[in-house]
């Protein structure tokens, strides 16, 4: 079962949607444990979640600096 990856927001950009992020990377856990995925899917696939899972982490990362920010203040 081949499906499109979708692109979601990069965290450099303004409007990097956490949430949507999370989503997208259930849908590709799904696709990759489905035993109709293909091999060249799943490489593809991987990939994707290896971007989303870093822009994830620099999205938590700059918002844990922020809070920590303001409970400095």
């Amino acid at each position: 079962m081949a499906g499109k990856v979708r692109k979601t927001a990069d965290v450099s950009d303004k409007a990097f949607d956490y949430a949507a992020a999370v989503d997208e990377l259930e849908k590709i856990a799904a696709r990759v444990e489905d035993p109709g995925t293909g091999i060249g899917d799943i490489d593809k696939y991987i990939g994707r979640a290896g971007e989303l899972i870093t822009a994830c982490r620099k999205y938590l990362r700059t918002a844990r600096e922020k809070t920590d920010s303001i409970e400095t203040i």
